[in-house]
Formats: structure tokens, C-alpha cells, sequence
């Protein structure tokens, strides 16, 4: 003030107005200051004299430094903690969150001579709501470290993180100081860092502008960072030789290695440059260094270098913070030093977007892709214009498929918040390496030890981290979810479904019934009803998230090979989340895995309406008597790169996918493309699209063209009954042919038991076709009638087809 009084007050971060605390009635150098929390008591540590009064020989045999506790509440008696030579640090202890009424205070002292104490205070409130000290003796204390070399508080966890040298390695341990009044020694590890320094570095004890600058000078410049899924990492500063360069390493000790980043400056202007700032973002941890580059790390998937983040120029500039004397006293908040404030920190959505849509290596793309969907929790905006980012750039992608990577983190986000645990268990991309590299930025990764863990009963982040620590040791990567499995079976089970499809098709309920039971238990009636109860559910769960009006013509039908795979995937993730989950409910699993299939399903469904509405299609595709739009040719092709993901992925698609990509097929290729889209599986036949077509289409050349190639296309049990629907010569002189060829299969070595009646149903004499009518009549009156459900299919129907295709042939007219 103007008096040369030295004030201390409490910020208030809701009114924005400093609470007044305390004044000494002189200008103070103060170090270090913290009030209770019950703002009862006040600890303040400052020089005993200023620059001018240290040049009299008078104060040279009085101490530097005085550490003293204050009654505050009113104010009243000050007692003195420490009067010494070195530098002190004091922090309040608040163990419960809330808390306003309490008798006893404890406090910690961090003395530059390398060691920490707790000292235990009790106050008693006496007449007029005072609050005194209750000993007027020496405060009970305890030693909570000593030889430390490095120090950080949290002051949201209420832990002390220290540094001990060794010989060789450096030992980094944590007190953790619980509402019960006790700590503890909760954490050790060993990093491979060397410290060689002689000043103790504090992090997160105040900060005093001229001694710290001088400190950090001379010291190590290391901040470690925890996050909300058990992460914990520690970030260091590294010295480098070559005078345009930068190195950084990141110890993920949940992970069990460490990074170490080098970087080539574009341009160095000062000493200060080399100087890198680290920041806590909860998902990701920044390492910043001021006008030169902003890097992004991802804690929970920091092996592949393409989820790390790396930008340059206008893109890692950050206006208010352009000095390197920065600290990240919390989660996503930043201290100024050299300024003296105090920011909060965030990525920008739109920013974050913009660089995804100007991207050109792919490195950067994924990184911006994946940042986005776990940064910003999926946000309904959000998604829709990274799908329309994905729409315009499935060409530009050579490294991964944005379809893909855009499904499994979608999902990833949207189901790990359900049990921590998931976030091991389930895929996160569909990459299994990356061997891309980022111009300028050379990365060294080293396995080291993990940390050591001692805590009983512990719950939040220790459990987290502990749970973190073991999946290390049990070979993580072989936890997450993998497909293989899947594909085999599902492939297995398709050829057997289409056979027993066969069977109801071409065989009577009998011979079904004994096929049926010569199969193998898996592929029983109730094993497949069990698989199909599976997908029936999960169609259930769709209709409640698609519940308004639907845009995009799926699920109106029935289609039995994506069914078979959504049960297959549903019971096969249930298994294996089983193994690895087993403190979780059967109930809670069998949710967990319903509602990941569903929203899988329902992202593709949302991919589809944000290209259905962004092209302006409507449901008159479904008609075959015009050519498709340059709208329809582009969904098209969206649609055959979400098959191509699908099928890398094995993962289901929604009823009726196939037939809306196949009716788009139609309407927008030329015969000679479709037909070998179909011949490669990009294109698949379904029953509705060739029923359809087979119907709407008149018989001109180009649509029996048309229509004759996909029927001899269609797999044999789509084929038996799509070929009901097309009365054309051709079709009956096929299905006649095959009708013959099933009879003489059936009769097999099965002789005539009685004499051929005489069956003339045409009057014509043609010996040949008159043996073979009454040789089928025969076979058909001893039940072998392998068209039961086709009554117009019979030998009749094998007589007439054989005359009309012969006069035909002959160019004579049939009457």
C-alpha cells in the first residue's frame, strides 16, 4: 500500500475480491503464505530484513528468514515456527473438502536444508467466537521426509511428491496425508535422472519471484501429473548439446516406459527458448515452449506416436502465455510467474476442427481425430462435422481408415466412463503399429521399472493407477478386444446357417428334422435361437435411439448374416469382458455389452443420415426406373468404404445396409461395374433388392440382361426363392432343369416299385420326354418332392418348360 505496509488477503474466486487476512506495518519480502481452512489461522515465511537494512553490520547475527503462525480469527496472538537461515515453505493441510469446523490444524514446513515436518495444532474457541491456540508449549511435529532434492504438492490430492538422489538413479516417492490425520509413504519409483543439484526445487509452494528464477536456473525442471483414469507421468526438461535442439522425456509410469523426445528449433532467439513448459490436460500433457511448439501427449494410449499431437507456428501459439516461466498448478490451469497470473487452459473445439479440416499428413489427422472425440466426450455437433470431414477426405486417409478409427473411438469414449476397467479391455483404434514419423521430432522410448505401490483399502486414483500397473504386468495389448475369434466363428456359422436355409427350402420337415440333428452342438436350433435372441435385442435398444423419424430407409427388414453377427459379437465380447471383469455383475455385463453393439450399429446409422441430409437424398431410391443422381454415385461410394471398414473390423452393419447399397449399386453403375462389384463383395445380394427387381423391371433386353445376370449370381438359397418372381422362359426353363436334377438326386438308387402309368399331359408324341414325365411322376408319388412349398413347380410344370424352350429353339410357335 501507500503506507509501505505489506498486506496479505484470500482471493475469492466467485466475487473476484481478496478477503483482507492480515497486514505487517512494514514492506516484507514475503516467501511463502497459507491460511487454514477454517481461516482461523494464517503461517507466513519472509525475509527478516530488505535489501537496504542487510548492508548494516547490526543485523548480520540476526536469522534470514522467520516462519511465523498467526491468530487470525479476530486477530490476536503470532507465534514464532522457525527463525533460521534458510529458506522456508509453509502449506495447510485440508484433508476434508468442506470442511469449516474443526479443533485441530495441521501444517507443513518445507525447509531449503532438505527436509519436511508436520506440525499438529489445536485451537479452542473461547468468549466472542474467538479461536486461539490451545498449547502455548512446542507444537507436536513430525518428520514427513528428509535428503529430498525436488518437491510438489497437490493440493487437490493432498499429496507430496518428493525426489531423493541416489548413486546412480533418482527415487521418486509420495506422501499421501489422509483425513484421519495420518500419511503415509504410498509410492516409490526409481526414474533414470540424474540430479546433481545442490538447491532444493519446490513445485506448487507459492512462488517467489527472485529466488525461484534463480533456483530454476540452477535446477532440474521436472512437474509430475496425474490423471482421472490412474495415469501419472513425469515430465522432465532435459539438457542438450546442440544448440538448436530441444529434449524433453516422459516417464508414464502407469505404463511402465519412458519417452524421450528430441526436437529441432526452427529458429532460437534466446537461452530462455530451451526452456519447456509442461501442463496438465487430464487427457493429454502438454509440453510448450513458446513460439517454437505445442505437444500434445496422450496418457491413456501413449504408445503410438500418431495419438501425440505435435504443432508449430500459428497453430501452438498461445497469445497470453509467451514467457517460459510457466507452472500448472492444477488440471488444466496455468501460473504465469513472471506476470502473476493465473489461467485456465483448454483446447478449442473450432480450432481443433479447422486444423483437422487443413491437415496434410495423416500423423496430424489422427492425432486431431482422436483428440476431438476424447477430449470433447462426443458432442452431437461435434461428431456431425467430423463425419462430414470424414465424407470429403476418405481418399486423402493412405495410413489408416478414418471410418474405422471414427467408430472404435467413438465407442471407446462413449463406454469407458461405464467401469475403469473397460478402458483396457476394449479396442481404442484399429491400428496395430504406426510407422509414420514427425518431421523434426526424433522419439526414443525406454521399458523401465514400475513404480511400487503400498496402500490398503485405497480408493480413487491409487486404485486406478494400481489397476493400471497390474494390466502392465499382464501383457496389456492382449486384453483389449480382438475380432480374429470373431470372423472365424462367424464365417463358420454362415456357411452352416445358409445350409440348414437350403434344407427348409428344398427338404420336407423330416428329412430337416434328421438333418438338423446330425449336426454339432454348437450349430443346434438352440444355440443359433440363443445367438439370434442376441440381435434381436440389440435391434431393440437401436429403435429406442432412433426413435424419431427416420431418414435413412434401415432396419426394415430382416437380414439374417448381420444378425447372426451381431449375436456372435454380442456373446463373444460378453465372454471376454467375463475373464477380466469378474468383481462386475453378469447383469451389468450383459448391458455394458448390449449397449456397445447398439451404439456401433447406431454410429454407422448416424454416418448415414449426416450424408443422407448433407446430399439430399429421399426414399424414391428405391425405384429402378431412372439413373442415380451425382448425390446417390457419391453415398454410394461413403457406403462401400464403411463396408470396407465393417469387413476389416468384422463388425456388424444395420439390417438393410446391403439392400440400400445394392439398390444405389443399380441405379448408379454400368452392368459391366455392378456385375463385378458383386463378383468381388463389395456388393451383396439380398432378397428384397433382387425380389424388387426382378418385379419392377419389365422384361425389355437391357433388364433381361440384367436380370438373368444376377439371378445366376444369387447363392442357392436367396435363389430358390427369388427366381418365384421372374416369369420368364429363361427363369422357368432354370428352375425346371434344377427341379429334374433334385428329383434324380432324390430318387438316387431307389427302384420303381410298380409299372410306369401311362402319362401323356401334352399331347405330342416324343418318346424321349414321355419316358422322362412319367420316370418324375413316379419319383413324385413316393413323397420325394423336393418343392413341397412351390405347388406350381411339379412335373407338369417340367413337360411344359421342355416343349416351349425345344419350340423355341426350333423357331416354331408353341400354343
Amino acid at each position: 500500500g501507500n503506507q509501505r505496509n505489506t498486506h496479505i488477503g484470500l482471493y475469492d474466486i466467485q466475487t473476484k475480491q481478496n478477503e483482507h487476512l492480515y497486514m505487517f506495518e512494514r514492506d516484507l519480502h514475503i516467501i511463502s503464505c497459507s491460511v487454514n481452512n477454517e481461516r482461523t489461522l494464517l503461517a507466513v515465511s519472509f525475509h527478516q530484513y530488505t535489501e537496504e537494512e542487510r548492508v548494516s553490520r547490526l543485523l548480520q547475527s540476526v536469522s534470514k528468514y522467520l516462519t511465523l503462525l498467526i491468530e487470525i480469527h479476530p486477530i490476536n496472538n503470532v507465534r514464532v515456527l522457525k527463525a533460521v537461515d534458510s529458506c522456508v515453505r509453509v502449506q495447510f493441510l485440508y484433508p476434508v473438502e468442506g470442511r469449516n469446523t474443526s479443533t485441530e490444524s495441521r501444517l507443513l514446513l518445507v525447509s531449503e536444508d532438505n527436509y519436511v515436518e508436520q506440525f499438529d495444532i489445536r485451537v479452542v474457541a473461547e468468549e466472542e467466537h474467538r479461536v486461539v491456540i490451545q498449547n502455548s508449549g512446542q507444537l507436536p511435529r513430525a518428520r514427513v521426509a528428509d535428503d529430498l532434492i525436488w518437491a510438489q504438492w497437490d493440493m487437490v490430492e493432498q499429496r507430496l511428491f518428493y525426489i531423493v538422489p541416489k548413486e546412480s538413479k533418482s527415487t521418486l516417492k509420495c506422501v499421501q496425508f489422509y483425513p484421519d490425520e495420518n500419511f503415509n509413504s504410498i509410492l516409490e519409483s526409481h526414474l533414470d535422472i540424474s540430479v546433481n543439484d545442490t538447491q532444493l526445487k519446490l513445485v506448487n509452494f507459492g512462488y517467489d519471484y527472485c529466488r525461484d528464477e534463480d533456483v530454476a536456473s540452477k535446477s532440474l525442471n521436472l512437474q509430475v501429473f496425474t490423471s482421472k483414469a490412474g495415469g501419472l507421468c513425469v515430465c522432465c526438461s532435459l539438457t542438450s548439446e546442440i544448440p538448436d535442439e530441444v529434449t524433453y522425456s516422459i516417464h508414464f509410469l502407469h505404463k511402465g516406459y519412458n519417452k524421450t523426445f528430441t526436437v529441432s528449433l526452427e529458429r532460437t532467439e534466446s537461452h530462455q527458448l530451451k526452456e519447456v513448459a509442461f501442463m496438465n490436460l487430464d487427457y493429454y500433457v502438454a509440453a510448450y515452449l513458446p513460439g517454437q511448439f505445442l505437444h500434445l501427449l496422450n496418457i491413456q494410449h501413449p504408445d503410438l506416436l500418431c495419438y501425440s499431437l505435435f504443432l508449430t507456428g500459428e497453430n501452438a501459439r498461445i497469445d497470453v502465455l509467451q514467457n517460459c516461466s510457466i507452472r500448472c498448478p492444477l488440471t488444466s490451469t496455468v501460473l504465469d510467474c513472471y506476470v502473476g497470473s493465473m489461467y485456465a487452459v483448454s483446447l478449442s473445439e473450432s480450432a481443433l476442427l479447422q486444423f483437422l479440416q487443413n491437415s496434410k499428413r495423416d500423423s496430424e489427422r489422427l492425432a486431431a481425430l482422436h483428440c476431438a472425440l476424447l477430449y470433447f466426450q462426443h458432442t452431437e455437433d461435434l461428431e456431425r462435422q467430423i463425419i462430414l470431414w470424414i465424407s470429403e477426405n476418405l481418399s486423402t486417409c493412405h495410413s489408416f481408415d478414418p471410418v474405422q478409427e471414427f467408430i472404435i473411438a467413438s465407442l471407446y469414449c462413449r463406454m469407458c466412463p461405464e467401469t475403469h476397467s473397460l478402458g483396457k479391455l476394449l479396442p481404442y483404434t484399429s491400428l496395430l503399429d504406426w510407422i509414420g514419423v514427425i518431421p523434426g521430432v526424433t522419439c526414443a522410448t525406454d521399458i523401465i521399472s514400475l513404480p511400487m505401490l503400498a496402500f490398503q483399502n485405497s480408493k480413487g486414483f491409487w486404485e486406478k493407477l494400481n489397476s493400471n500397473l497390474e494390466s502392465v504386468k499382464y501383457a496389456e495389448p492382449h486384453l483389449h478386444y480382438h475380432n480374429n475369434v470373431l470372423r472365424r466363428e462367424w464365417h463358420n456359422l454362415s456357411e452352416q446357417v445358409n445350409v440348414i436355409l437350403i434344407g427348409l427350402l428344398l427338404c420336407s420337415f423330416g428329412d430337416f428334422c434328421l438333418f438338423t440333428n446330425q449336426r454339432e452342438e454348437r450349430t443346434t436350433t438352440a444355440y443359433l435361437r440363443n445367438i439370434f435372441e442376441n440381435a434381436k435385442n440389440i435391434i431393440m435398444i437401436l429403435a429406442l435411439f432412433i426413435s424419431e423419424e427416420r431418414l435413412v430407409p434401415l432396419f426394415q427388414e430382416e437380414d439374417y448374416q448381420q444378425q447372426l453377427l451381431m449375436g456372435l459379437m454380442v456373446a463373444q465380447l460378453k465372454d471376454h469382458l467375463m475373464r477380466h471383469l469378474q468383481y462386475v455383475g453378469k447383469k451389468k455385463i450383459d448391458q455394458i455389452v448390449l449397449d456397445y453393439v447398439a451404439n456401433l450399429l447406431n454410429l454407422v446409422h448416424r454416418i448415414m443420415k449426416e450424408v443422407w441430409r448433407r446430399y439430399q437424398l429421399n426414399s424414391c431410391i428405391f425405384c429402378f426406373d431412372e439413373r442415380g443422381s451425382a448425390g446417390e454415385f457419391a453415398v454410394f461410394h461413403i457406403m462401400s468404404r464403411i463396408l470396407e471398414a465393417a469387413n476389416g473390423m468384422c463388425m456388424p452393419l444395420p439390417p438393410g445396409f446391403h439392400t440400400l447399397h445394392l439398390v444405389l449399386g443399380v441405379r448408379c453403375l454400368p452392368l459391366h461395374t455392378l456385375l463385378h462389384y458383386i463378383d468381388t463383395g463389395v456388393l451383396h445380394l439380398t432378397e428384397t433388392c433382387v425380389r424388387k427387381l426382378l418385379k419392377d423391371l419389365d422384361d425389355t433386353e437391357e433388364n433381361e440382361k440384367l436380370k438373368f445376370s444376377i439371378v445366376m449370381r444369387l447363392p442357392e438359397a436367396l435363389g430358390q426363392k427369388a427366381r418365384q418372381f421372374w416369369d420368364h422362359p429363361i427363369n422357368a426353363n432354370f428352375i425346371a432343369r434344377k427341379y429334374v436334377k433334385l428329383l434324380l438326386e432324390k430318387l438316387g438308387n431307389r427302384q420303381c416299385s410298380r409299372p410306369v402309368p401311362e402319362r401323356v399331359s401334352v399331347p405330342v408324341e416324343f418318346l424321349p420326354l414321355n419316358y422322362l414325365t412319367n420316370m418324375l411322376a413316379e419319383i413324385e408319388n413316393q413323397d420325394l418332392h423336393p418343392y413341397e412349398k412351390q405347388d406350381h413347380v411339379n412335373v407338369r410344370f417340367v413337360e411344359e418348360t421342355a416343349l416351349k424352350h425345344t419350340m423355341t429353339l426350333l423357331d416354331l410357335k408353341y400354343s
